[in-house]
């Protein structure tokens, strides 16, 4: 009995066995092409044609920490199940949400509509003389309110109600709501956001994502990389952006590199965008591929990805030294390829890509005149965005 309920399909609130839609049995067909399951604290949306499958926490973030394709996660995870996250939920993984802020503040205050608020670290939700990744990475408060298929998609839907919070609406008080839809179709996941600001003030916007993403078939040392942004910010010993740029072609070639030569922290703006207004990051391993597309209220790219030999152009500072500003001569792999059967820990061979509303310390730094596209949302207003993940060459 215990199978055979965990395969049973919500379809708008209501009970549907998989072969349904809508409640209703597709004719010439032993099973739809998308199913959307729910099964205690875990959805499971899945594209049976691109035998992709997303697996979404929901106690714990909200957090998607599986994406396989043809049974490989392209997803850092480095625990055994999500049992073993929740019990201890260590370090950032998956895809989380950054919010209220993303990435790192310059002092413990932030700055809105001309008024500096002091944020109070006795709470403990906050730590650091630099404040990073906001509070709500790890939160068991996202409600599911819509777990569904049809014949395009599957998706699920969850609500974050920050206002509930005592302790948030301290360090932030701006009462407002988020919801983020997983949808995957075609072999692509969409990661959609909608904040709305229930405050009687604008309410600056500054959250991101920090997508890790592996490819399975090479170690980081065969990768190569694309960023789409024309400036990088030069950043201070903190990480947080000085105010300076430089053009990325004095970084990157033709906006790419063998991540081998780079020791990555950085942030990158002014990006590059197609004609739907979407930029496009791209990692290549020797046949697999993800790209990572970013709508236009992404106005920021941040990558991660420390070298494991502690070398390479980059903003990452290894523990005990200083940078080298140049890559140093090819080295052997620090770690076995492939990786030893059943080690599921963690692993260098990663890259984050990711989606920012605006630069590292955006909000403070707008307050300051050295960041313009900082993004607010009018009291009662709704801000909106998405990016898009999609794997190929499995």
């Amino acid at each position: 009995m215990t199978n055979l309920l965990a395969t049973v399909v919500v379809v708008a609130g209501v009970l549907a066995w998989p072969g349904t839609r809508g409640g209703v049995a597709q004719r010439g067909t032993s099973a739809p092409a998308y199913s959307a399951t729910r099964t205690g604290d875990v959805v499971r949306l899945e594209d049976r044609q691109h035998q992709t499958v997303v697996s979404i926490l929901t106690s714990a973030g909200n957090v998607a920490y599986e994406m396989t394709v043809k049974g490989e996660n392209i997803l850092r995870f480095p625990f055994a199940s999500a049992a073993e996250f929740k019990a201890k939920p260590e370090g950032l993984h998956g895809i989380p949400l950054l919010a209220p802020w993303a990435n790192r503040l310059d002092e413990q205050a932030f700055y809105a509509n001309g008024q500096r608020y002091a944020l109070d670290m006795q709470l403990g939700n906050v730590t650091g003389a630099i404040p990073s990744h906001g509070f709500m990475s790890r939160t068991d408060q996202w409600q599911v309110v819509e777990v569904r298929q049809d014949g395009e998609a599957a998706w699920v839907t969850s609500r974050l109600e920050a206002f509930r919070q005592p302790a948030w609406m301290k360090q932030w008080p701006f009462a407002h709501t988020i919801e983020m839809t997983y949808r995957l179709a075609d072999g692509e996941l969409e990661v959609r956001t909608a904040i709305t600001n229930h405050a009687v003030e604008p309410m600056p916007v500054g959250i991101g994502y920090h997508p890790y993403f592996q490819l399975t078939d090479s170690p980081r040392e065969e990768w190569t990389i694309t960023v789409p942004a024309r400036t990088r910010w030069l950043l201070s010993a903190q990480k947080v952006p000085t105010g300076e740029t430089e053009p990325t072609d004095s970084f990157f070639t033709n906006f790419t590199g063998a991540l081998t030569d780079y020791n990555l922290d950085d942030v990158f703006g002014d990006l590059v965008r197609d004609e739907r207004g979407r930029a496009t990051a791209t990692v290549k391993g020797r046949r697999q591929r993800i790209d990572i597309s970013v709508g236009p209220n992404y106005r920021s790219l941040v990558v991660y990805s420390p070298n494991p030999n502690k070398t390479g152009r980059g903003s990452q500072i290894p523990a005990g030294g200083a940078n080298q500003a140049q890559a140093a001569s090819p080295r052997a792999p620090t770690t076995a390829w492939p990786p030893a059967a059943g080690d599921h820990r963690a692993t260098p061979n990663f890259v984050c890509f990711e989606p920012m509303v605006g630069i590292t310390d955006a909000i403070n730094l707008a307050h300051r005149g050295v960041y313009k596209e900082l993004q607010s949302i009018a009291p009662g207003a709704t801000w909106r965005e998405s990016f898009w993940v999609k794997p190929s060459g499995f």
